[in-house]
């Protein structure tokens, strides 16, 4: 859609996702999900003996 048919058709205020990191929520899901994935990495290292 063209910038000229955007503004007719009153969407000027919409955005793109594109995937990318957001600036609101899921942050403390989120570091507990990594910190909860390198528990589990550093237990099966040590648990096989690869360290």
């Amino acid at each position: 859609m063209t910038d000229i048919a955007a503004r007719r058709a009153g969407l000027t205020g919409l955005q793109a996702h594109t995937g990318g990191p957001s600036d609101g929520e899921g942050h403390l899901l989120e570091h507990l999900l990594g910190w909860s994935l390198v528990v589990v990495l550093a237990l099966l290292t040590t648990g096989l003996g690869l360290f």
